[in-house]
C-alpha cells in the first residue's frame, strides 16, 4: 500500500512538473584583456544563437598563462600574441597549436586637455619629452602583456624609449593602462584600438592608429584547453565564423582571410 501511494505521488509530480528546463551549459574561457569589448559581444551574441553560456575572465596573457599552468579551470584560451599559447602547447596543455584569431592594433591616446599632439610619426610626443612636459605616459607593462612589448617596440623606434622610461605608468593589463591614458591620469598612452572603440572612450581625447610596421605583428592566437567540453568547442568554431568576425572587425581587428 504504501509503495502505491509513493509511487501516485511521483506521478503527481511528474503530471505538475512534467519537465523543467535543464540548466545553461557553461564553458569558462580566459582571454587577453584587449578583447574587453569585443568578446563580451561575442559571447552574448554565442548565448543568444546556441542556448550557452561563456564565463570570459580577462587579464594579461603572461598572467592568464601561468594561471592556467597552475591548473586553473578554463577550457578555451584567447591570447594577444603566438607566443604565450605555443607556451602551453609544448607543455602538452592544449589541444594542438588551435588558430590565429585576430590581428591587433596600437593607437597613441592624447585625453581631453592634454598637452600631447597625436601623430603616426610620434612627433608630438618628442616634442614633450624634449621640452620636459611629460609627467606620465602609459603602456601595458611590456613583461606581462604583449600590447606592452608593442608599446616599447614603438617607443625604441623613435627613439624615445630611454628618455621617457622614468615617467611610464606600466599597467598590469592593456585594459588598466587605457585607463590611465584615457581618464587624464597621463599626458596620454600607447594602448588597445579596440578599446578606444569601446563605449564613449573614443570621445575622451584624440587618437591615431600607429602604423603596423612600427612594431612586431600583434597577432592573436586562441587554443582549446586539455579540459575543453564540448561549449568551449563550440564557441572556438564560433568566434572563426562569420557573425563573430564581424564584431572584430567592428572593434578594431584584422581577421584571417
Amino acid at each position: 500500500m504504501r509503495q502505491r501511494t509513493f509511487a501516485l505521488s511521483l506521478l503527481l509530480i511528474w503530471l505538475v512538473f512534467p519537465s523543467l528546463p535543464a540548466a545553461p551549459q557553461v564553458a569558462r574561457v580566459a582571454a587577453a584583456a584587449n578583447l574587453n569589448f569585443a568578446l563580451s559581444e561575442i559571447a552574448e551574441r554565442f548565448a543568444k544563437d546556441r542556448g550557452s553560456r561563456i564565463e570570459l575572465v580577462f587579464g594579461s596573457s603572461a598572467t592568464l598563462t601561468r594561471q592556467i599552468r597552475d591548473g586553473a579551470p578554463f577550457e578555451l584560451f584567447l591570447a594577444a600574441d603566438e607566443e604565450f599559447p605555443s607556451q602551453l602547447a609544448a607543455a602538452g596543455l592544449t589541444r594542438g597549436a588551435g588558430v590565429i584569431y585576430a590581428s591587433g592594433r596600437l593607437v597613441l591616446f592624447a585625453p581631453t586637455g592634454s598637452p600631447l599632439t597625436v601623430d603616426e610619426r610620434l612627433t608630438g610626443l618628442s616634442r614633450l619629452v624634449k621640452e620636459r612636459k611629460v609627467t606620465r605616459f602609459a603602456i601595458a607593462n611590456p613583461a606581462l602583456a604583449p600590447y606592452g612589448k608593442a608599446a616599447e617596440a614603438v617607443l625604441r623606434k623613435h627613439g624615445l624609449w630611454d628618455a621617457i622610461r622614468p615617467q611610464l605608468v606600466m599597467g598590469d593589463t592593456i585594459t588598466q593602462a587605457a585607463q590611465f591614458a584615457t581618464t587624464g591620469n597621463a599626458v596620454g598612452g600607447l594602448v588597445a584600438y579596440s578599446l578606444v572603440l569601446g563605449p564613449g572612450v573614443a570621445e575622451r581625447g584624440k587618437y591615431v592608429v600607429i602604423p603596423e610596421a612600427d612594431h612586431p605583428p600583434l597577432q592573436q592566437r586562441m587554443v582549446l584547453l586539455k579540459r575543453a567540453g564540448d561549449v568551449a568547442s563550440q564557441f572556438y568554431a564560433y568566434i572563426q565564423a562569420e557573425a563573430a568576425r564581424a564584431i572584430l572587425r567592428k572593434h578594431g581587428y584584422g581577421v584571417p582571410q
